[in-house]
């Protein structure tokens, strides 16, 4: 099969890197233009840009995509099978139809659930013990195609936003080679997403980072995991923005909300509902360490 690939960060990269070494046609990759960066402002190119260059796969990077006669032109004369669309911007209806079996796109959620920008993190802060992986043929509303495959996946209770990114990557990888499989064999039956499951996972941003401490233990350990190791949860302290990437619930300590109480090793904060110990913590402008190295220089109380 002829297939153009679509994608953006390294999310994408090993079903790209499946795609380029299958008996399959990888005719071209389309991904984001160059964005500025740090302090610098330096021109940085997208993961899958880096991985079409060095493997020298044609590449086309539209500022946009809506009524974009030329883009549109230039995939039409490229005579595409599939396009295979994985973590990139959303596709109008007259990019998507160009090829010939349409375009699919694998989303990190059992879809209809978790739709949106931020499905990993979402199912982690509401403390799901089970996502997993779908392959859907795009329709005009944004992650409500129809289902040609889905896989389950466990949540285990160490798992992060890193942790469980880079399982769902490697584990997308399969979906997708299994699914353009599927739609080349032509031996398939497309299954209709229920709305009514639907439940949203919106962009995150830094707001939802902001830890409440009038929230239980639980529900704050959860956000640190989903938002673990970036972009991280977050509370201000005198002034200074404290980021924390893991925690351990505690119920045999009750604190206030937002009470410390640290020793030489321990830091406790207290919750709504039970206790939470910070075990690796960030100060502004400081790197990131483990709570007993931590709290050698800095004290809560």
């Amino acid at each position: 099969m002829k297939i153009i690939f679509l994608g953006t960060p390294d999310f994408a990269i090993p079903s790209l890197q499946s795609i380029y070494h299958s008996n399959h046609d990888l005719i071209a990759v389309v991904t984001v233009p160059d964005k500025e960066q740090g302090r610098g402002r330096k021109l940085s190119a997208s993961p899958v840009k880096k991985f079409a260059v060095e493997k020298n796969i044609p590449l086309y990077q539209p500022e946009k995509l809506k009524g974009n006669l030329d883009f549109s032109e230039q995939m039409k004369d490229l005579k595409p099978d599939l396009f295979v669309v994985v973590a990139f911007k959303i596709l109008p209806k007259e990019i998507f139809e160009i090829p010939r079996y349409g375009s699919f796109n694998l989303h990190a959620s059992l879809l209809p659930k978790y739709r949106g920008a931020a499905p990993i993190q979402w199912a982690l802060i509401n403390g799901e013990t089970e996502t997993g992986l779908t392959t859907f043929k795009l329709a005009e509303k944004v992650d409500t195609g129809n289902i040609y495959i889905q896989k389950r996946v466990q949540i285990y209770p160490d798992d992060n936003f890193g942790t469980l990114h880079n399982r769902l990557s490697e584990l997308g990888a399969e979906v997708v080679m299994d699914t353009i499989s599927l739609i080349e064999s032509g031996k398939y039956e497309l299954i209709p997403q229920d709305d009514s499951l639907a439940t949203p996972a919106p962009k995150i941003t830094k707001e939802i980072c902001q830890i409440n401490w009038n929230k239980s233990a639980l529900e704050i350990h959860n956000l640190v995991r989903g938002l673990s190791p970036e972009p991280a949860a977050f509370f201000n302290f005198n002034g200074k923005i404290i980021k924390i990437f893991k925690t351990e619930v505690v119920r045999h300590l009750q604190l206030k909300p937002f009470e410390f109480f640290q020793t030489k090793k321990e830091l406790f904060i207290g919750c709504r509902e039970d206790s939470l110990k910070i075990l690796e913590i960030q100060l502004e402008g400081k790197k990131r360490m483990g709570i007993e190295e931590f709290l050698r220089g800095f004290s809560f109380i």
